[in-house]
């Protein structure tokens, strides 16, 4: 796949990011702090903030602050303005992205076992899942291409 596409699709991702934290990624039914209401990334970490302060960094850091790091990252190195060493960085920030989605389907598994509620996957996980799996490919893409 030529560099300019591949560059083309990573600042595709820069507009879907926003979208994809803003969407319901679950709805939840009888469960502290999202009664009722669809979860986002960005509604969550507002709930999570009033809960526990030190896990809603975490989440922020991992599932908005490092996705878009990667996706800013790669576009440079896409650009041509950072060399093949900024490459396994680019990678390890793809990993760490990635947890979002394990965090999210942990919390599904957790509450559906538990019983106390229920908990409804929602179009906003499969965006949110997507995105970080297209940021994967692309960084793959990018990691073999050779001008």
């Amino acid at each position: 796949m030529p560099r300019r596409t591949l560059f083309g699709l990573n600042l595709f991702l820069l507009l879907v990011w926003p979208i994809a934290w803003t969407a319901p990624l679950a709805r939840a039914g009888l469960l502290p702090f999202f009664e009722g209401q669809a979860v986002s990334v960005i509604g969550g970490l507002g709930a999570l903030w009033e809960a526990d302060a030190a896990l809603a960094l975490v989440v922020l850091l991992f599932a908005v602050l490092m996705p878009l790091a990667k996706t800013a990252a790669l576009g440079l190195y896409l650009a041509g303005r950072l060399g093949e060493r900024a490459l396994p960085v680019i990678a390890l920030l793809g990993k760490l992205s990635m947890a979002e989605v394990f965090l999210v389907a942990l919390y599904i598994v957790t509450v559906k076992g538990v019983g106390l509620g229920h908990v409804t996957p929602a179009w906003g996980l499969w965006l949110f899942t997507a995105c970080v799996l297209a940021q994967i490919a692309i960084a793959e893409l990018a990691a073999h291409h050779r001008d």
